[in-house]
C-alpha cells in the first residue's frame, strides 16, 4: 500500500513471476484482483441475469460508452438514476471510452485532432467523441471506472501512423483528465484509467507508458493487444508495456483473451481482463474445461451423459451434456444462459484461483501446469 494510492492496495506478490494480489476499492465495492470482468456492452451480460452474475462469482461489470450513449443514451440513464439502478447491478462498474470503436468501426468514423467523428453503426447519425465527450457520458453513466478516450491501432500498422496513434492518445489522455478535475469527477468518487497504446513497437509502447505513469490516473490499462496479432506477439506487447506502468496502481490489459493468455498475463503482472470470448462462444456451443475448450455441437455427444466438467461445479453441472447440445442443436434460449453461466464462472473461478496461489506461493509452478494441461489436447 502506498499514500498516492489509496483506492488500490498490493496484499501478496509472487517471488517467481510478475503476480500479485491486490484489492481495488470502488464506489460499489472492492475488486479482489486478479480478476476477469464480463462484458455488458448494451447494460447486460448476453443471456445472464444480475442475480446469476453473482452466483457464479463476478465481481465487476463492463458498459460501453459508444453504445450505450447511441441507445438509450447517457441522459436517459441518468434521469433514470444511473447505469447500476438503470440494470439492476450494484457492484462496480467499469465502462470503455468507445476507443475500440475508433478501431472496430474504422469505415464508420473520422479522426480528428479533437475526437472522433462518428456515424451511427444503426442509423447512421452524427456522434461526436472527443475527450471531454467520453468523460462527461461516462460521468452521466455513474460507472465506477471510467477510461479514457484513445486511438487503437489495427494490426499491422505501419512505424508513422502507429506514433501518431500513440501521440493522439497521449494527448487525449491529458484533456481527459484536465476535463475531469475541472468537473468533480473524481469528488464523485469515479476512477479514471489511461490507456497505453503502440502496437508491435517497444520503444513507443515504453513512451506511451511513461507519459501515462506521469499522470495522475487511479489505474493504467494495456490496449491494442487482441487485435489480430499472434499470441507471441501479444505477449510481447504486454511485456513491453506492463515495466513502465506504476506498480502501486492497477494495471489492466483490454479485450482479452483464452483463459491460457490470462494466466501468462498474471505472471507479467496484469491485475484485470475483459473478453467477449466466454459468452460469445458459448452462444455457438463451445465451452471450456480444464482439458481445454469442448464443442458441444459435435455429435460425440449425442448420448453424453455427463456434465460439462466434474471439476467446475455450477448450475449448469446438473445438466448432461447432451441435453445441452439439444438445446443448442434446436436453438432454445436456454443453451445459451446454461452455457454462457458455466463459462463465465470458468473464467471467474479460475482467477480465484489465481488469486489463491498467488497467495500461497506457488503460482509459477501452478500456472505453467495449469497450461500445459489445458493445451495439451
Amino acid at each position: 500500500m502506498t499514500d498516492d494510492c489509496p483506492h488500490f492496495h498490493v496484499l501478496k506478490t509472487d517471488s517467481d513471476t510478475g503476480a500479485r494480489r491486490a484489492r481495488l476499492h470502488t464506489r460499489h465495492g472492492a475488486i479482489e484482483t486478479p480478476i476477469f470482468m464480463p462484458v455488458g456492452t448494451q447494460g447486460t451480460v448476453k443471456a445472464m441475469t444480475p442475480v446469476q452474475l453473482r452466483e457464479i462469482g463476478a465481481q465487476v461489470i463492463l458498459g460501453n460508452t459508444y453504445h450505450l450513449n447511441l441507445r438509450p443514451t447517457s441522459e436517459l440513464i441518468a434521469e433514470l438514476g444511473g447505469l447500476h439502478r438503470f440494470m439492476g447491478w450494484d457492484g462496480p462498474i467499469l465502462t470503455d471510452s468507445g476507443g475500440f470503436q475508433v478501431f472496430s468501426l474504422a469505415k464508420l468514423r473520422k479522426l480528428r485532432d479533437d475526437g472522433v467523428a462518428f456515424q451511427s453503426h444503426l442509423d447512421g447519425k452524427k456522434l461526436f467523441l472527443g475527450p471531454r465527450e467520453v468523460v462527461d457520458i461516462q460521468s452521466r453513466l455513474g460507472s465506477d471506472i471510467a477510461m479514457v478516450l484513445d486511438e487503437c491501432p489495427p494490426w499491422p500498422c505501419e512505424r508513422g501512423p502507429c506514433a501518431e496513434a500513440v501521440a493522439r492518445s497521449a494527448r487525449w489522455a491529458e484533456q481527459c483528465l484536465a476535463h475531469a478535475r475541472d468537473t468533480g469527477f473524481f469528488e464523485r468518487g469515479q476512477l479514471l484509467f489511461g490507456i497505453a497504446q503502440g502496437s508491435t513497437y517497444d520503444d513507443l509502447r515504453r513512451e506511451a507508458a511513461e507519459s501515462l505513469a506521469a499522470l495522475p490516473f487511479s489505474g493504467y490499462a494495456v490496449g491494442g493487444v487482441s487485435v489480430g496479432e499472434p499470441e507471441d506477439e501479444m505477449l510481447k506487447q504486454v511485456a513491453a508495456t506492463i515495466p513502465h506502468l506504476p506498480a502501486h496502481k492497477p494495471r489492466y490489459t483490454m479485450g482479452l483473451g483464452t483463459p491460457p493468455q490470462m494466466l501468462k498475463m498474471i505472471a507479467l503482472g496484469v491485475d484485470m481482463f475483459d473478453c467477449v470470448l466466454p459468452s460469445r462462444v458459448a452462444r455457438h456451443g463451445l465451452v471450456f474445461t480444464p482439458d481445454g475448450p469442448l464443442n458441444l455441437r459435435n455429435a460425440v455427444h449425442t448420448r453424453d451423459p455427463r456434465p460439462i466438467s466434474e471439476e467446475v461445479v455450477n448450475y449448469t453441472t446438473q445438466f448432461s451434456r447432451s441435453y445441452l447440445r439439444h438445446l443448442i442443436q434446436a436453438g432454445e434460449i436456454l443453451g445459451c444462459t446454461l452455457l454462457t453461466l458455466h463459462n463465465l464462472h470458468f473464467y471467474l473461478d479460475l482467477m480465484a484461483q489465481a488469486r489463491a496461489h498467488i497467495e500461497a506461493g506457488d503460482y509459477a509452478s501452478w500456472h505453467r501446469a495449469w497450461c500445459a494441461r489445458y493445451e495439451a489436447q
